[in-house]
């Protein structure tokens, strides 16, 4: 979690560790529950602090390392084979940002990112176009949400992309042990399946944003997810910025088309979808 309020967590020098410390003990507290054996609590301590250390490269060997341990089985057994509640940590590390950052004007940003990988045997893994290398390699694709507040940021959700050569294969996903009731979802709609999980789990938010990744956020099936969160009568707005132009569309109205800054480029920007409601 990234912070512009709270020297106790805010990045770089001024971090106090003590501070630093009671709040990590606090988290890992909170989430402690959801790990019904000693053994995986202890290590999925270790593990966390390994993420947040300043390791130049992060797998379950420097994680490991890091935390004093000869090899990565015990860290690879955490994350393949122990048993925990991964959605029930989700939803406590959400409930933990929100009480730390939220403010009714918080934006959820949803971005893709993928890790490249060698080999066929991780989960999701094909060649397909990921911004981690700006090309087509072989990689394993995520979808992220961020809740960004004026207090700070901090990813919230996630979910796996999982191709349809991958969801088209029973008997290869059972070897991965991937789970029957799983079915190919583009992108976008898994963007929208966890904007939806956040909304409904009380995170406040005026504002939804994303690339062309989320490019469905604006779809009108949207507008039912965010209709029913109690922001103002007339639904909500989309802007989508592609190439400079900005494409405004109410609920229930006509797409009006429309240059940015009076026709002015905006540099870098592919694309990005911006929900909201009520705002001038």
């Amino acid at each position: 979690m990234s912070t512009l309020n709270d020297p106790a967590v805010a990045a770089g020098e001024r971090v106090d560790p003590a501070r630093w410390q009671v709040m990590f003990d606090e988290l890992l507290g909170r989430v402690a529950g959801r790990f019904t054996r000693v053994e995986p609590r202890r290590r999925v301590r270790a593990f966390v602090a390994g993420l947040l250390a300043e390791l130049p490269r992060k797998n379950c060997w420097t994680i490991a390392e890091h935390a004093g341990e000869a090899s990565p089985d015990g860290m690879q057994h955490l994350l393949a084979r122990a048993v925990w509640d991964a959605d029930a940590v989700r939803d406590d590390v959400r409930g933990y940002v929100v009480e730390q950052l939220a403010d009714p004007d918080a934006v959820l940003a949803v971005d893709e990112t993928g890790d490249l990988k060698k080999g066929t045997a991780t989960v999701g893994v094909q060649r397909q176009y990921t911004g981690t290398a700006g090309r087509i390699e072989n990689a394993q694709v995520g979808v992220y949400l961020t809740y960004a507040a004026p207090r700070g940021h901090a990813l919230i959700d996630r979910e796996l992309y999982l191709p349809r050569s991958w969801a088209g294969d029973p008997a290869r996903c059972k070897r991965a042990g991937i789970p029957g009731r799983v079915r190919f979802a583009t992108k976008p709609r898994l963007a929208r399946k966890m904007i939806a999980r956040a909304l409904d789990g009380g995170t406040p938010a005026a504002w939804i944003t994303g690339d062309e990744t989320s490019e469905a956020v604006r779809l009108s099936s949207c507008f039912g997810v965010c209709g029913g969160c109690g922001w103002g009568e007339g639904g909500g707005f989309v802007v989508v910025l592609a190439g400079g132009q900005a494409v405004v569309q109410a609920a229930q109205e006509p797409v009006e088309q429309v240059a940015l800054g009076g026709g002015v480029p905006v540099p870098g920007v592919a694309a990005a979808v911006v929900v909201g409601a009520g705002a001038g």
